[in-house]
């Protein structure tokens, strides 16, 4: 029996070291993938192929591998606009590539500040000699900016083009709230603070009308001047004054509409598009598909070029990204989560840094969460650190709050900044309660006792204590900004109220130092260091997700054919699309109501701009708001 014993534990010592050994290779070959990226090697000769399903953004989200596997999609792929722009750039002076071509048959668009930006580069590829030809089976706003500056913009014959310009609706639930008897308690500073206005109205009011139609105003006019510069034939007036008259001019063919108004330059199918850049690039050796040629496409591109990367050997100017909503957790990249950049900021601390460069595009946030980058931000300048701002799409309420520190402030003439002022919202259901004949009831030590109640409702005590944290947190804005630009408390008050301004407005009343961009920022910052020309850019955290590239690789469609999937890509789909995002932005505003909030720094304004991020929605939003709307149900 010892013999037979000893035999037993020997094979099963060896089932356990085989069993053990598969999974460390399983974990090596798992790691392995996951930190897979694309090969540099694998750049050709011929086109840069820009197939652009997706967004430009100013911070690539990281993919969720668990919520991608569970859900079998992707979420809607994301381009960093500065990638975008350094990948054309390079294209623009490097022999292998000789010719862009730009697939916008799927692109979601951008903000107003990223689409100049890739456009600028765009123009500078034409002028190193280079053509452009962009498809698409449906442009509108964003896309028609980026193919104004092709050599050939193709149209699908099945397709067409639609301007639409800046503008739109948004929802107000101030009726809805008060036919069930709830109460949004509101508390605010700003005359134009329109933040809490859909849970208190039931439309629009004229300060925030007048401000908004400011805003518009100017980004149409940009827009219309980039298109008119780059594409000065284009009748913009007749597409967008005329729609009926202009389509009938061409039968109601959309396509040919596009061409007679000089929007696009051919009708043809992708295949034909393919052919007319093999031309030029050459045909695709690889494979024998109609419409093929020679091309690299944007993530081996980025992959070599950020293999050849060459970081100098001066000193070190360090650029922190905040971008999308400003919140107190370590959310983000692609959201602000105040103790992440915090602590990304506290670990430069100990790089030598010879000046940062916060690059801004927010629309604000949580008070308590703009206040902590900002101290982390002091506690560079405190070191002596040069600190400059470059401001993106936003830098409004939070935004501009956290932008307070530096020296010098950079912006664009699209940018939307300001908002100065704050807000605080909750809910109570004592009105609610009542009419299904639920009351209230207890004993209090204090008039503070078991306050807020959001059934019970609100004391006036506690009322004249969450008012007062606003005024303060006002109060407190209003003394940074006098701070930072050199101006009165009265001044800086005028200048807020919670008013949103373009860039062009805000450099004149002195909110910004000047217009520039990005790399404008970076250089100034060099400069204010006394670093010369020999410099290096260290971008904070910004390292690569190491599941996305695995996942948005083996789960991402093979054409754009099957990334429209049911849906289609033609105007009518397109067009539609571009307002999918509303319903989902309207749900996201109602749900804020049932979320608990600090003092809130935040532009309304700047959701309701082209190109916003959609707010996304927390599970527990989710649930309260699936039980507020079982109370709805008649």
């Amino acid at each position: 029996m010892g013999f037979v014993r000893k035999v037993w534990r020997l094979l099963v010592g060896i089932k356990d070291a085989l069993a053990l050994a598969f999974l460390l290779l399983f974990f090596t070959a798992l790691f392995a993938l996951l930190s897979a990226r694309p090969n540099p090697g694998v750049v050709r000769e011929g086109a840069l192929l820009l197939d652009l399903n997706g967004t430009i953004v100013e911070e690539v989200a990281p993919i969720d591998p668990i919520s991608a596997l569970l859900s079998a999609s992707l979420p809607t792929r994301e381009y960093a606009a500065r990638d975008l722009v350094r990948a054309i750039d390079a294209a623009a002076g490097d022999d292998r590539i000789e010719a862009l071509a730009l697939d916008l048959s799927s692109f979601l668009g951008g903000g107003a500040v990223h689409m100049d930006e890739v456009a600028s580069a765009l123009e500078r590829f034409r002028t190193a000699g280079k053509p452009i030809y962009t498809y698409a089976i449906a442009y509108t706003d964003d896309s028609l900016l980026l193919a104004a500056h092709a050599s050939e913009a193709w149209v699908d014959p099945m397709g067409g083009a639609v301007v639409a310009g800046p503008g739109g609706h948004g929802l107000y639930f101030g009726g809805l709230l008060d036919r069930y008897n709830i109460t949004a308690n509101v508390f605010r500073v700003g005359t134009y603070k329109s933040a809490v206005e859909p849970y208190t109205e039931t439309g629009m009011s004229e300060p925030a009308r007048e401000n908004l139609t400011q805003l518009y105003a100017t980004l149409w006019q940009e827009w219309r001047a980039n298109v008119r510069r780059a594409r000065p034939d284009a009748d913009i007036d007749l597409v967008t004054s005329d729609v009926a008259g202009w389509l009938a001019g061409s039968d109601n063919d959309l396509a040919q509409a596009a061409l007679a108004a000089g929007l696009v330059d051919r009708v043809g199918s992708r295949v034909e598009w393919g052919e007319a850049i093999a031309h030029v690039a050459g045909e695709d050796s690889w494979t024998k598909e109609p419409g093929a040629f020679a091309a690299t496409e944007f993530d081996p591109w980025i992959a070599d070029l950020d293999a050849g990367l060459d970081f100098g050997e001066g000193g070190k100017v360090g650029v922190i990204t905040v971008a999308g909503t400003i919140s107190d957790g370590e959310d983000g990249p692609g959201s602000a989560g105040a103790e992440r950049i915090e602590r990304l900021l506290d670990d430069a601390l100990d790089d030598d840094l010879k000046a940062l460069v916060v690059r801004v595009d927010s629309p604000g946030g949580t008070v308590t969460g703009s206040e902590t980058i900002r101290r982390a931000i002091l506690r560079h300048r405190d070191a002596g650190i040069p600190i400059a701002v470059s401001m993106g799409n936003y830098a409004a309420s939070g935004g501009y709050w956290i932008a307070t520190p530096a020296e010098r402030i950079f912006a664009e003439p699209e940018t939307l900044t300001g908002s100065i002022g704050v807000f605080g919202v909750f809910p109570s259901f004592e009105g609610l309660l009542a009419d299904y004949g639920v009351s209230s009831d207890g004993v209090r030590t204090t008039p503070l006792s078991g306050q807020p109640d959001l059934l019970g409702g609100l004391t006036p005590e506690v009322r004249e204590l969450l008012q007062a944290g606003v005024e303060g947190s006002y109060a407190r804005f209003l003394s940074l900004v006098a701070e930072s630009r050199g101006i009165s408390i009265a001044r800086a008050d005028e200048l807020g109220q919670g008013r949103v301004w373009d860039g062009g407005a805000a450099r004149q009343l002195g909110l910004v130092d000047q217009f520039g961009d990005l790399d404008a920022t970076i250089a100034w910052a060099a400069q204010r260091a006394d670093l010369g020309d020999d410099f290096q850019v260290d971008y904070l955290g910004d390292d690569d997700d190491p599941y996305g590239s695995l996942f948005a690789r083996m789960m991402a469609p093979d054409s754009a054919n099957e990334r429209a999937g049911a849906g289609g890509n033609d105007v009518f789909a397109t067009f539609a699309r571009g307002q999918q995002g509303q319903a989902a932005q309207a749900l996201g505003e109602l749900e804020g109501l049932m979320k608990v909030h600090g003092i809130q720094a935040r532009c309304l304004e700047c959701a309701m701009m082209p190109g916003s991020p959609v707010p996304s929605r927390h599970p527990l939003e989710s649930t309260l708001f699936g039980w507020l709307r079982v109370l709805f149900t008649d």
